[in-house]
């Protein structure tokens, strides 16, 4: 099943009296599994294509389909309400609450999302457990390594159950051995049928991913399944 389909999405900016052309007709298809690496030097548009994909932008033209539905044109509010739902969001900044447990964190899209209390601690605590950490869900992120936190992002983009997990350089605060560790638990998320685009400059990430969509001067220069 096809989760992302996009068709000649295109996003320009006009900056200075110019138009700056940031992503240019990019036309990619991924399936319900795929763990994809999207990689390209800073400037190349990766940034800008993540943030179309996850709804945090907007084309300039083109069309985008998450998971069956047309989303190119929708409104803020409907944009907002389809990415608490289709799409898990993994930061290298980590982006945690700082006053909040581990469990608190991971709970939040469900409160956005107006879950249940009981339900939506039930399946925070799941998500928890499935990133290794349920002996840590009542820390707060200041009496986390950095490791854990990245995790605890990573139980809290998978609560809602998503279409894909997005993760935007998620070992970039991270040393290298941790993030080897990270890499490891998005094998095994992926082997879990989890859907997984991964946005990143670094070769030995990329690496990581079963198909590698390099971007330049935004368009894709090339697209290979390993």
């Amino acid at each position: 099943m096809t989760v992302i389909l996009t068709e000649n999405l295109t996003r320009s900016y006009r900056l200075g009296g110019e138009d700056v052309h940031a992503l240019r007709e990019v036309s990619l298809t991924v399936e319900r599994g795929e763990y994809v690496a999207i990689m390209g030097p800073s400037g190349s548009g990766k940034t800008t294509f993540m943030n179309l994909i996850g709804l945090l932008d907007t084309p300039t033209r083109g069309r985008y389909v998450l998971n069956g539905r047309e989303v190119s044109g929708l409104a803020d509010a409907e944009l907002s309400d389809i990415r608490n739902r289709e799409i898990g969001f993994v930061f290298q900044t980590f982006n945690l609450m700082p006053d909040a447990s581990a469990l608190a964190n991971v709970e939040l899209p469900l409160i956005y999302g107006r879950t249940p209390r009981s339900e939506r601690r039930a399946r925070a605590t799941e998500a928890i457990d499935r990133v290794g950490l349920a002996r840590r869900a009542r820390h707060r992120p200041v009496e986390l390594s950095g490791g854990e936190r990245q995790r605890i992002a990573i139980a809290r983009a998978l609560v809602t159950r998503p279409s894909v997990i997005l993760a935007d350089e998620p070992t970039g605060n991270l040393d290298s051995t941790t993030g080897v560790e990270i890499m490891k638990l998005f094998a095994e998320l992926s082997a879990a049928g989890n859907t997984i685009l991964l946005i990143t400059h670094e070769p030995e990430i990329a690496d990581h991913a079963r198909r590698l969509v390099r971007v330049r001067d935004g368009r894709i220069e090339s697209d290979v399944r390993r």
